[in-house]
């Protein structure tokens, strides 16, 4: 990350560099905000006002007047991809509105491949340690709506996405921990939604927690 950015700001930066870069001059404020589901200008605008104040920019009271400055600042790779972490998802709201979106991410473009709408989710509570999935982890989730059994997957039930492996007998589904500590969970398949298969993790060690 560079220094003194929040992953946001990093995030907007990188956006505005490439694009820069591809077409010659910078995006407007209405297309940064697009682009990162920002629902109003003002929020835009607070970032590239943090982006100035700490030297990574220039602007002017133009609409398109955004100038990369700092000269230790480089862009992400073509092989690193921005995806958006996901907050609280409620029931009948599409996955991606606006509403849900905490922040935009990068990951590796290898891991994505060429998956559409792909996203990320925020690892609540330790059942999966088993396999190695931690509080706090970030998984990277390819959208879809089956799953075969053993798949690790997201699911929405109620107002609340959960990852667990996914396990059918006959009509029945249940949903598995890999920690001894928690019970399998029976569901019914009206009652919960399958979001998509987790196909990836990210993880910070300066934000685990224990």
């Amino acid at each position: 990350m560079a220094k003194g950015l929040t992953t946001r700001q990093e995030a907007i930066l990188a956006f505005v560099s490439e694009y820069t870069a591809e077409k010659g001059y910078p995006p407007s404020i209405r297309e940064i905000g697009t682009r990162f589901s920002i629902g109003s200008l003002r929020g835009v605008t607070v970032h590239l006002d943090a982006l100035e104040k700490k030297g990574y920019i220039d602007r002017a009271n133009t609409p398109r007047s955004i100038t990369i400055k700092h000269p230790h600042f480089q862009p992400p790779s073509a092989h690193v991809v921005n995806l958006p972490l996901l907050g609280n998802i409620a029931a009948g709201i599409p996955i991606l509105a606006q509403e849900h979106v905490e922040d935009m991410i990068p990951v590796p473009a290898q891991m994505v491949r060429n998956i559409r709408d792909a996203y990320l989710l925020r690892v609540r509570g330790d059942s999966m340690s088993g396999e190695g999935i931690n509080p706090r982890d970030l998984v990277v989730v390819k959208p879809q709506q089956t799953a075969s059994h053993g798949d690790l997957v997201a699911v929405l039930i109620g107002d609340e996405a959960t990852v667990k492996r996914i396990h059918y007998s006959g009509s029945a589904v249940t949903l598995m921990p890999s920690n001894p500590a928690y019970d399998p969970i029976p569901i019914q398949q009206e009652d919960a939604k399958i979001l998509g298969r987790i196909i990836g993790l990210l993880r910070d060690y300066d934000n685990m927690a224990f």
